[in-house]
């Protein structure tokens, strides 16, 4: 019985288990136990923080976006220039934050504040561009700079094609 007892003891939580012969070594236990364990290990969830954190650097960068605009506009750009202006900038400074390690530091803090404005956009280009500079321009910055970015910008033409075609033909029939 004490035999049969062992068999149903819980072993490991991933699917591939060390064998003894490989020198690993196996621990068993009750699964009761081992779920103890990985509670007292794992961090506590923050998700409240995350939550406030990302809302208040996304409102932030959403706010000195704004804060852009009107300066454009008090120099003298039209509506249309002074948003494009804002992206520029905004695309720019998350640009060179980046390329200084400042704009991790602050995702750290921030999580998805940093992530879903336009300056997220920034960070996944400049990221991978500067992870493989050492393999040269072409091969290194060139090829790896819209790993990241790249099947966003796919998807995000495509279905703004395929949107357009649609209201297109909406249009034409209505």
């Amino acid at each position: 019985m004490n035999h049969k007892k062992k068999e149903t003891m819980f072993q490991a939580a991933s699917g591939s288990m060390p064998h003894p012969s490989d020198g690993a070594r196996v621990i068993q236990m009750p699964q009761k136990q081992y779920d103890q364990m990985v509670k007292k290990a794992s961090p506590a969830s923050t998700y409240v923080k995350n939550c406030i954190m990302a809302f208040l650097f996304g409102g932030g960068i959403c706010a000195f976006g704004q804060l852009l605009f009107w300066a454009y506009m008090q120099a003298g750009l039209t509506e249309t220039h002074a948003r494009i202006s804002v992206s520029v900038t905004l695309i720019g400074i998350a640009a060179v934050l980046t390329a200084f390690k400042v704009f991790d530091n602050i995702a750290k803090i921030a999580g998805a504040g940093t992530i879903v404005p336009i300056t997220g956009f920034a960070n996944s280009v400049v990221s991978p561009a500067m992870e493989y500079k050492s393999e040269g321009f072409i091969m290194g910055m060139g090829a790896k700079m819209f790993v990241i970015a790249g099947p966003v910008l796919v998807y995000g033409i495509t279905s703004s094609m395929v949107y357009g075609l649609v209201l297109y033909l909406i249009r034409l029939f209505t």
